[in-house]
């Protein structure tokens, strides 16, 4: 990441300075917040949110140092265990704490290489238990309803109709995330092959097959609709806002509100839930974990392995709805 991106991002010394941190934590988490943006090349919300769930950590910290002075070696498992509880009896979810708690694994892992702490004590911080909550996703019928109206919509070659449609068929036809969706330009795009060039997280990038639907929405909006909103601003961006600009994330989360929002019993669905069904869908239609955990650009394998969960789920409701002897 770039000086600028860094800039960007929060600053932890404004963070330690609200929270009331002493010199020795708050410049740790000044070099910190350097080593995730630049040598680690984590996105700027990335570092925002490990930044400040850290300042949260060593606040808590030196709370608990009273009529001593809070130094960064003393920092053991008994303090990470009681702040990451106290953030629980706050009210935070699982999956909050979850994210926490890797955040703080990876201050306590950077800590200890850089000598700022004798042992590290992260990887014996567990989170406490809880059933982890199944992602939304949508029926194969249910997601086949939302693209046919979309394709109805976009038949009238409205500019904005074809590329709400060209959005849904690239989001549930690949699983890239809403970001990286947002984020594609024109050389990215291999029509001959009807591949995509995906940045990820990290800015590791992948490429990600699409089938026929998806490379006929893609054509149709590159030929009619987006020389109707292309602009000054527009540059390579793959998909346009009305006023010409790179699509936002913002702008694609209505769309697929809107579009799920015409299928009956689908509930509210954001763009990751579209994410979701398209790896449930590829899990029940035969494909292998490994091959899914590509295609969705997930560095390890158990965060995909929570789509085997999924599909489990929608069997077992299956059978007992079908089977005489459920």
């Amino acid at each position: 990441m770039n000086q600028k991106s860094s800039q960007q991002s929060t600053r932890p010394d404004l963070l330690a300075t609200r929270r009331g941190l002493p010199t020795e934590p708050a410049t740790a988490i000044d070099r910190f917040e350097r080593y995730l943006a630049w040598e680690r090349g984590l996105s700027r919300h990335t570092v925002r949110a490990y930044v400040t769930d850290v300042v949260s950590l060593l606040a808590h910290f030196v709370s608990e140092c009273t009529g001593k002075d809070p130094r960064l070696h003393d920092l053991g498992i008994d303090s990470l265990r009681a702040w990451l509880s106290a953030e629980h009896e706050r009210g935070a979810s699982r999956t909050t704490l979850a994210r926490r708690a890797a955040a703080v694994r990876a201050f306590t892992a950077w800590a200890h290489r850089r000598e700022l702490l004798a042992e590290d004590p992260g990887p014996r911080l567990s989170v406490p238990g809880g059933r982890r909550r199944l992602p939304s996703v949508l029926r194969e019928d249910q997601a086949d309803s939302a693209l046919r109206a979309a394709a109805a919509g976009a038949e009238q070659e409205d500019p904005v109709a074809l590329r709400d449609h060209a959005v849904l068929e690239l989001l549930y036809a690949t699983g890239v995330r809403v970001s990286e969706l947002c984020g594609l330009d024109l050389e990215h795009i291999d029509h001959e092959h009807r591949m995509l060039r995906v940045i990820g997280k990290a800015d590791r990038q992948r490429a990600v097959p699409f089938g026929t639907p998806a490379a006929r929405a893609l054509a149709r909006w590159l030929e009619i609709g987006r020389p109707e909103l292309s602009g000054a601003a527009s540059g390579n961006a793959l998909l346009l806002g009305v006023r010409g600009g790179r699509l936002n994330p913002r702008s694609v989360r209505r769309i697929v509100h809107d579009a799920v929002s015409t299928v009956r019993d689908a509930g509210r669905l954001s763009p990751h839930g579209l994410r979701h069904s398209a790896a449930t869908h590829l899990l029940e239609g035969g494909a292998d974990l490994r091959s899914v955990q590509e295609l969705l650009g997930h560095a390890t394998l158990s965060t995909t392995q929570l789509y085997t969960h999924v599909t489990v789920e929608r069997l077992k409701a299956i059978h007992e709805r079908t089977h005489p002897r459920s």
